[in-house]
């Protein structure tokens, strides 16, 4: 009854009705990214019933975020809280008959397929190209559909990516843009956009759950210009992709120049060193050692360290690390060689 009472909304909506609920109540899903869109998505589907919902996210919340990241609170900011700890906490509180897992980590090539490949949709919540085509190469291999969401400005694009069936991300964007690019971080962004694009990901998400017809446009608009535009992709492969046809998979190839441990994060003036075999930091430990070199602080989710005036460190339990401060590659591994080693 309690079931009933709390989707009835939902089952009254025809196209998905009580077999559609039951088929939601049966799901899993994973959401990669926990900003303005995974934050979105994620209290969409939490609330619509998804039985299992596993986030995936590498930062902390900043007082920055809250002005479109629908989850989070001063509080988390202040407290140096993760992403998917104050996420998981608010998901919660909205329905605790969901299962939500938190994963405080980068989505990688070490780790994607074993975060991804048991769930039966993956969401796209990033702000990175790279990790949309490790995405793509685990959603094809795994044969599991994926839905790709992206916004900045007053902008905003989707699409529902069904292996076998659809043209993949690499089929519509053959390669990864060169040069920075626009990003929140240059240019800003509206919430109204972060949250129209992340009501229309998990939309599509429950499309594929209940086994609707999915959308077969690239759907792109701008909020401010009121300007819409559908292109209809479903003749879209590319009869050459890498992908999807050749299965060629370049970024889950440990071996493939597509890989990287050093990341300049677009816009931010911040590297992340994120070590391929990872380490156990002890976070105590660490403190005690580098508070002869500049202030400490720390909590059970990550250590914080302020070598100098110019630079803060953010080291996380795996021996991943945020170098704000720079954008400088080499600058940024000068510091994390310094401080903790090579």
């Amino acid at each position: 009854m309690q079931q009933i009472d709390r989707y009835s909304r939902q089952i009254l909506f025809h196209p998905i009705g009580a077999e559609g609920q039951k088929k939601i109540g049966r799901s899993r899903v994973a959401i990669v990214g926990m900003g303005a869109l995974g934050t979105v998505i994620a209290n969409h589907l939490v609330r619509s019933g998804v039985g299992f919902v596993r986030i995936i996210d590498r930062d902390l919340v900043e007082l920055s975020n809250l002005q479109r990241q629908s989850l989070y609170t001063e509080q988390d900011a202040l407290g140096h809280i993760p992403k998917v700890i104050a996420a998981q906490r608010k998901l919660k509180e909205i329905n605790s008959m969901v299962e939500i897992e938190a994963i405080l980590t980068d989505l990688n090539v070490e780790n994607a397929e074993e975060l991804l490949k048991d769930v039966n949709v993956i969401i796209d919540g990033t702000d990175n190209f790279a990790t949309r085509y490790l995405m793509n190469d685990v959603a094809i291999k795994w044969g599991i559909p994926w839905v790709y969401g992206g916004a900045v400005s007053s902008r905003g694009m989707f699409a529902a990516i069904i292996p076998g069936k659809t043209p993949c991300y690499r089929c519509l964007f053959p390669d990864i843009p060169a040069g920075l690019g626009e990003t929140c971080d240059t240019i800003g962004v509206l919430s109204s956009i972060t949250d129209i694009i992340g009501s229309f990901q998990a939309v599509e998400a429950i499309k594929i759950l209940v086994g609707a017809q999915t959308n077969p446009n690239l759907e792109q608009l701008d909020i401010w210009h009121s300007s819409y535009l559908q292109m209809d992709v479903s003749n879209g492969k590319n009869p050459s992709c890498p992908a999807c046809v050749q299965q060629q998979f370049d970024f889950l190839d440990r071996s493939s120049d597509r890989q990287t441990v050093y990341t300049s994060l677009c816009g931010r003036n911040t590297v992340q060193i994120n070590p391929r075999n990872g380490l156990d930091l002890d976070f105590e430990k660490t403190a005690a050692r580098l508070k002869a070199s500049g202030e400490v602080e720390f909590n059970s989710f990550l250590l914080r360290f302020y070598p100098d005036e110019y630079v803060t460190m953010v080291f996380f339990q795996t021996g991943r690390a945020l170098i704000h401060g720079t954008n400088d590659i080499a600058t940024a591994k000068s510091y994390y060689s310094r401080y903790i080693g090579n």
